[in-house]
């Protein structure tokens, strides 16, 4: 048998990734089985095994793709920016959303609607699975810090209210966000660029 290069490793392990991501969000995360991801990837019953341990390391895998997405744009804005204003942190969160395909962590385009399916989904994960909570605490708060650290900076330049908690202000860039995601996947509302527009103007006016 030829041996498993770490690029030919990769690329398997992208390709149950993917069969998985379309199985969950097709069917759900119980509803999905190991064997229905190898089938769904091509392989046969036992091979995934020979790369994830099991289901809940794959949708750790996807949830970290998910999180990439939905975050790191406004964190990497919160990084970078001299003094971002809370209307432009929240129209660079609300962009990632935007998109038809995203690049996944294994540099493949995966489409944002399965992708979120899957976040969707994650949440109600964390209320059983210890592993997958952890994991999530620990992005959150350190988009949670990022982003008010940038709020602080904005309020040393004037761009900010005084008045605003920088860590109220990151949870509410954060849950206008996760609002959003919500209302897309579950009733279909699509229309990111004019929802920005809107809190853009809003934020602006306030």
């Amino acid at each position: 048998m030829p041996r498993l290069t770490p690029e030919r490793r990769e690329a398997k392990r992208a390709q149950i990734v993917a069969a998985a991501r379309r199985c969950f969000s097709r069917d759900g995360f119980h509803q999905t089985s190991m064997p229905d991801i190898a089938a769904e990837a091509g392989l046969s019953q036992g091979a995934a095994y020979r790369y994830f341990a099991g289901k809940d390391e794959i949708i750790l895998a996807i949830a970290g793709d998910a999180f990439r997405l939905i975050f790191a744009p406004v964190q990497r804005l919160a990084s970078e920016a001299d003094a971002p204003s809370v209307a432009e942190l929240t129209a660079t969160a609300l962009d990632a959303l935007t998109a038809d395909t995203v690049i996944d962590a294994a540099g493949n385009d995966v489409p944002v609607d399965e992708l979120l399916r899957c976040a969707v989904q994650t949440w109600s994960e964390m209320l059983r699975n210890e592993t997958v909570r952890s994991a999530a605490v620990e992005g959150f708060d350190g988009v949670r810090r990022s982003i008010a650290e940038a709020i602080e900076r904005g309020q040393a330049a004037g761009a900010v209210p005084p008045s605003v908690h920088p860590d109220h202000g990151a949870r509410v860039v954060m849950g206008l966000l996760h609002g959003f995601l919500l209302q897309r996947v579950a009733f279909g509302l699509t229309d990111t660029a004019q929802c920005n527009a809107d809190i853009t103007a809003l934020l602006h006016h306030s």
